[in-house]
């Protein structure tokens, strides 16, 4: 998940972010930035320093209309798509699958991941493993201090996930329309959300092709 610890401490603490010195910030936040309270601890703690991660762009297209998924953050309260922390031991694109499984209930064998028609196959580079090309890529801010580098995929399925969520997960997972998203506000989707997902509606569903997931390799 993509947090914002100082959007929860400016929404949970008595007094208002404004005027806090950077020392008195930071001791606020560091607790968060550790791990501490959360089952999603930060990798890299270090002033400045970036974490990877991972999100899916997901697009269901057997209904009468193409619908995207979404999930209220349980801290937050936003809409967010599926994603989280890409571990020192894997690569972003097992990172992606797994925490699909873990968020949706999707196998990776229910997914298409959308991809260029001019790409590199693994076929001309077998000395090296090829994942997907992402979407997008994008760094952001968490705290003043900690930034997220996330790498964004673009997937389609074409049925219901086969299996339960991940205990702790978000239940409230939500399929909606362009028309639905577009009529969010801000409140309750971060602005670059709304702007993939409309992308996706309106551009790489019809030029980009699909692609089992299956057949690109989790591994290093």
């Amino acid at each position: 998940m993509n947090l914002s610890w100082l959007m929860i401490i400016k929404s949970s603490h008595p007094m208002s972010s404004v005027g806090w010195t950077r020392a008195e910030l930071q001791s606020l936040l560091m607790p968060k930035l550790m791990g501490k309270g959360t089952n999603m601890p930060h990798i890299h703690t270090a002033p400045n320093q970036h974490d990877h991660t991972v999100t899916g762009y997901v697009i269901r297209t057997d209904g009468d209309q193409p619908r995207a998924l979404l999930h209220v953050h349980k801290k937050l309260g936003k809409l967010l798509p599926p994603g989280g922390h890409v571990e020192l031991d894997e690569t972003p694109w097992a990172a992606m699958l797994h925490e699909l499984r873990e968020e949706t209930g999707y196998d990776t064998n229910q997914l298409s991941v959308l991809q260029p028609t001019l790409r590199l196959h693994q076929a001309e580079m077998p000395e090296v493993t090829l994942h997907p090309q992402p979407l997008l890529m994008n760094t952001h801010d968490i705290t003043p201090e900690h930034y997220h580098s996330d790498t964004c995929y673009a997937l389609v399925v074409q049925e219901g996930p086969r299996h339960e969520l991940a205990a702790g997960e978000s239940t409230d997972v939500r399929w909606l329309t362009r028309d639905e998203i577009v009529a969010l506000s801000s409140e309750h989707i971060w602005d670059n959300t709304r702007a993939s997902y409309l992308s996706l509606f309106d551009r790489f569903l019809d030029e980009w092709e699909l692609v089992p997931a299956s057949e690109f390799s989790a591994g290093k």
